[in-house]
């Protein structure tokens, strides 16, 4: 594994940008973006992250650090490692003041960042992002604010827009982050667990660039899941609470059925009530045992120690051998 310099300088910005399959929007990508920084007036650099891409990415990447070998750093992991975990990578490499993470599809656009620059100066250590007017498909936007709603309601980590990774972090919050060594997390959502003064600006959103969604429905299920069993314990609590009620209801309903058969003697009806009511409990169970699940996996993961990525190589000013890189 190649291990991160250590800082020679201290930047004013670090812009990190995970990549996966970003073949057709990476383009457009660097005609914004370093435009965008530019104007800002600060010194800064950028680190791509490539996630174990599988199309002309990493080549792309390449060849837009042989631009600008000045502000550009590239880290490449060995395989995909998932959008989270590929930010962790990018901080490890991270020397700028404040850090800031963007998708690389465009729907963030760049121009955006000085709006969270602004909040930094302003004293806050976090700044989240809402975005205007999503343009994202009908169920994605309506699914998105159902589980908002349900993470405020369950943790206390309180962000309008947890989708958004248009981000901007202090050095310490970062370092933070680092520090964690979670196997599995949410960075947004750690991020503001660290967070002394948060706080959250309206961004524009556009339409994908080019490519598609990493991220399907069944990814959003399982990513809001992590949130959720990552940062709170109240779905266990609520269970518990449900199956204690139920606990009650049925010894009560029991003793009912025992009393009305002493007094009414054996009779066939309510047999489909009673059908119902197992069927009911059995599926409360049913879902108890797969949170219960998620919780021991977690502990799995993180019993096992495993790295969360493995870096392949590095290209840099400060890394001379790029020997394995993309060409």
């Amino acid at each position: 594994m190649v291990e991160p310099p250590l800082p020679e300088q201290t930047l004013d910005l670090s812009v990190v940008i995970p990549v996966y399959n970003e073949q057709d929007v990476l383009p457009a990508l660097f005609e914004r973006l370093y435009p965008a920084l530019d104007a800002l007036g600060r010194s800064y650099e950028v680190i791509f992250v490539d996630d174990g891409s599988r199309d002309r990415s990493p080549a792309l990447l390449r060849e837009q650090y042989q631009r600008r070998p000045d502000v550009t750093r590239v880290i490449y992991l060995r395989a995909n490692a998932g959008q989270h975990a590929a930010l962790m990578a990018g901080f490890e490499y991270t020397r700028g003041k404040t850090v800031v993470t963007l998708d690389a599809d465009l729907q963030n656009p760049p121009e955006e960042i000085g709006k969270l620059l602004e909040q930094i100066d302003a004293g806050h250590d976090y700044v989240g992002s809402i975005r205007r007017q999503r343009k994202d498909s009908w169920w994605r936007d309506k699914a998105s604010r159902a589980m908002n709603r349900l993470r405020e309601k369950i943790t206390n980590i309180h962000m309008t827009d947890q989708g958004c990774m248009l981000r901007a972090y202090d050095r310490d919050i970062v370092q933070a982050m680092l520090d964690s060594h979670e196997a599995q997390t949410f960075i947004p959502a750690l991020g503001y667990l660290y967070a002394g003064h948060p706080t959250e600006v309206v961004v524009e959103h556009e339409e994908r660039a080019a490519g598609e969604s990493k991220y399907p429905l069944y990814k959003l299920i399982h990513l809001n899941f992590d949130l959720m069993t990552g940062f709170s314990l109240a779905p266990l609590q609520i269970f518990s609470v449900v199956g204690f009620f139920i606990s009650v209801v049925s010894f009560f309903f029991v003793i009912y059925l025992a009393l009305r058969r002493l007094i009414v003697g054996p009779e066939v009806e309510g047999v489909f009530t009673l059908f119902a009511i197992l069927f009911l409990v059995a599926g409360i169970i049913l879902f108890g045992i797969g949170l219960l699940g998620e919780y021991v996996g977690r502990i799995l993961v993180q019993s096992r120690g495993r790295p969360r990525y493995l870096v392949g190589c590095v290209l840099s000013k400060e890394h001379d051998d790029d020997k394995g890189c993309p060409s």
